[in-house]
């Protein structure tokens, strides 16, 4: 093989290798990262499963990571999105698996800052209070993950909700300049609120996220 046509595979091999997967269910296209998406049936109903891709981003990369899949083509600033989110415990999730599952937003293009707001649906209905609290966590990606702010703003960032693993949850966040606020299962009054994100960036795309343990389902994804 000749040198020109080593160097036409090594560009063609270097151009395809770095294009993202995407997916598409409820007629959007999403960008992969980190997870493995794949649209299943569960009970009857077309669903998105995701699971975080242990294989190619292993635990010791960290959590609260950039684990979703984002809609493509998608740049807001403020806005609502809704969806439902079902959690399952994968079979071997380590002991600290929560059933760890939620949203991303404002994600920049290259998946280098974004806010979320997510759920530990095991510590909704735990016979320990402290786990009770903290059944619903924000977080704003890179700088300030669940124990960092866990240590410097205690009880600022989590809270406590009614929930479960195996059931549909609807969450809706509402965020507008540097605050959100999440509903959960229709309810009038938010379940957190968040008056100051911490977050580096001020628009972007939406995401449907999940960590280690969880095997997460979402349906009915609706942006305002």
């Amino acid at each position: 093989m000749n040198k020109i046509k080593v160097a036409l595979i090594g560009l063609f091999s270097l151009i395809y290798g770095t294009q993202a997967q995407t997916i598409r269910f409820e007629g959007k296209e999403f960008e992969i990262s980190h997870v493995n998406a794949a649209v299943v049936r569960l009970n009857g109903e077309e669903v998105l499963r995701l699971e975080r891709d242990l294989e190619n981003y292993p635990i010791e990369r960290g959590v609260d990571e950039p684990t979703f899949v984002k809609l493509t083509d998608l740049d807001l600033e403020n806005g609502t999105v809704e969806v439902k989110v079902l959690s399952r415990l994968l079979p071997g999730a380590p002991a600290f698996a929560r059933g760890f599952i939620g949203l991303a937003f404002r994600i920049s293009p290259d998946n280098s800052a974004y806010e979320s707001i997510y759920i530990r649906p095991t510590n909704g209905r735990a016979e320990d209070q402290i786990r009770r609290n903290h059944s619903v966590q924000y977080y704003a990606y890179p700088d300030y993950k669940f124990d960092r702010l866990r240590k410097d703003f205690p009880e600022m960032f989590e809270t406590y909700a009614d929930m479960g693993l195996d059931e549909w949850i609807t969450m809706r966040i509402e965020f507008r300049d540097k605050s959100a606020r999440l509903y959960l299962n229709d309810q009038e009054q938010p379940a957190l609120l968040v008056k100051e994100m911490l977050g580096a960036s001020t628009r972007g795309s939406i995401g449907l996220w999940v960590e280690v343990g969880t095997e997460g389902f979402f349906k009915e994804l609706r942006i305002n």
